[in-house]
């Protein structure tokens, strides 16, 4: 195992963004250039990630590729970087997404390309270094510096309402933070260190852990997000251009689930076991609530949006479940989650550039004119309910073996999102790809391209891929998991929980 192979997939877009930055010439050489070396940087850093996937061991226990400098050694902070199985798969995740951005926004994004190219490689250097970093001031410099680029997207390229939504995406995000870095500090004054293993072998007092755990539950639930922390998401994912969108829901929303397992759940299990029960609570709210707001909507890519916090919700669930299957299958579910909504952002944004409108009422039998993107769709569609067979299934009945554990009412309120699913996705479904043939904007539409292949076929691989042969993906994450439940110090915070369950 080379250690430098995870600093070249962190830094290498960094270096993309630079070199696009320093380009000069006409305005068109420019753009082409920019769009060519950020396809390229992004694809050379998947393949790079391919390959710590393959030399990755899930047997040995701990973290690997591991890096470590000093950085500010007399406060006990250090540049600490490595991944374990859970880690692994988040940063495959963030580099197998960003190519597709660049391909779909390929044609989306026509002003200001270079600009647009430097923000999005900046955000996958935040997201890889977030995912890998072992100090936690480390991870918070990477968490803050994922809102640069995220709200300029958002409020440079995004729609006519792209100003307010890129406040509330900060301000929201922003505020969030400030109780992490309280907590941050808190823990830095009790243990002198920032040191991520350090501080998971350290023993915070039952009261102390309540009081850092609803830190990171304020400042992580803003990012999920979790119920009633979601204001901002509707505006944000509606108003963002579609690669963007697809990184928010696909990958940056993730973040905030990862840092809930990794400083919640397994940092503080005490404190896990009393908050459990109010985060469960809040997870089903969220599914029912988002399920039933995105049934009404008439906005294609708005119903998408609630439909991906509805799914929020699951992963919440199974997070707060404390068991080893509820654990995997929420990650399972963050996994396949970030593929499928990101696939279907971009059916809706295929359908609506052409058309130059997202409402639902001005299509009918898009399927006439565009066969190919009814068949993806139709995937991707089912996938998101979460038919056997697709990656969705996997990680939502893993939630719920997990919640059965729990309450036999938090496992059936959760799995109410396959039904509820099932309604406003067949419902959107039926009104733009069948009935009649439409007129006017639909008799227009031609179907999907080279290039909106190269986005779709990749998402729809790997969703069948991780319905059909899901162990390839649980193989990795799954002993890390375990062994995380099984430290002692867990298995004494958690006992009570299954004593109740049993």
């Amino acid at each position: 195992m080379h250690p430098i192979l995870l600093s070249l997939v962190t830094y290498l877009p960094l270096g993309g963004a630079l070199a696009i930055f320093l380009m000069r010439g006409t305005s068109e050489a420019v753009e082409t250039a920019s769009r060519w070396v950020a396809l390229w940087t992004s694809l050379l850093v998947f393949a790079l990630s391919v390959v710590i996937w393959a030399e990755f061991d899930p047997q040995v226990p701990g973290f690997q590729f591991v890096q470590q400098a000093d950085w500010a050694a007399s406060f006990g902070v250090s540049y600490h970087a490595g991944i374990d199985g859970i880690s692994l798969l988040f940063v495959l995740l963030s580099t197998f997404l960003t190519p597709l951005a660049v391909i779909g926004g390929w044609k989306l994004v026509t002003n200001r390309v270079r600009d647009y190219m430097v923000a999005l490689l900046l955000l996958e250097t935040t997201l890889v270094g977030l995912f890998s970093a072992l100090d936690l001031v480390l991870f918070y410099v990477f968490y803050e510096a994922t809102l640069i680029p995220g709200s300029l997207m958002i409020g440079v390229w995004g729609g006519p309402k792209r100003v307010w939504a890129s406040m509330q995406f900060f301000l929201f995000t922003f505020g969030g933070s400030l109780f992490m870095l309280l907590a941050l500090l808190a823990m830095w004054t009790m243990t002198g260190t920032t040191d991520i293993p350090a501080l998971m072998q350290a023993h915070f007092a039952p009261a102390m852990q309540c009081w850092l755990l609803l830190g990171f539950v304020l400042a992580f639930g803003v990012k999920l997000p979790l119920f009633p922390l979601h204001a901002w998401l509707p505006d944000a994912y509606t108003e963002a251009p579609t690669p963007t969108t697809a990184m928010l829901s696909g990958v940056l929303s993730k973040a905030g689930a990862y840092g809930l397992l990794r400083f919640g759940v397994l940092m503080f299990p005490d404190a896990a076991r009393l908050f459990a029960p109010y985060v469960l609570t809040l997870g089903v709210i969220a599914v029912i609530y988002a399920a039933i707001v995105a049934l009404a909507q008439t906005d294609m890519k708005r119903l998408i949006a609630y439909s991906s916090f509805s799914h929020m919700g699951v992963i919440a669930v199974g997070l707060f479940t404390l068991t080893p299957e509820g654990i995997d299958g929420a990650i399972f579910q963050m996994l396949s989650h970030g593929v499928i909504i990101t696939a279907l952002f971009f059916c809706v944004a295929a359908v609506s550039w052409r058309a130059e409108t997202r409402s639902i009422d001005a299509f009918s039998g898009v399927a006439h004119k565009m066969p190919v993107l009814a068949t993806l769709g139709m995937l991707f569609v089912m996938a998101n309910v979460g038919l056997p067979g697709t990656g969705a299934f996997v990680g939502e009945w893993l939630v719920m073996v997990g919640a059965i554990h729990v309450s036999f009412w938090i496992a059936f309120l959760a799995g109410s999102s396959m039904i509820l699913g099932a309604v406003y996705m067949l419902v959107l479904y039926r009104r733009v790809m069948f009935g009649a043939p439409g007129r006017g904007v639909v008799a227009m539409l031609r179907d999907l391209t080279g290039p909106e292949l190269a986005v779709l076929v990749p998402c729809a691989l790997v969703t069948l891929w991780m319905g059909i042969h899901p162990t390839s993906f649980l193989r990795v994450f799954d002993p890390a998991v375990v062994n995380a439940v099984s430290a002692p110090a867990v298995q004494a915070a958690l006992a009570p929980v299954h004593l109740a369950a049993n």
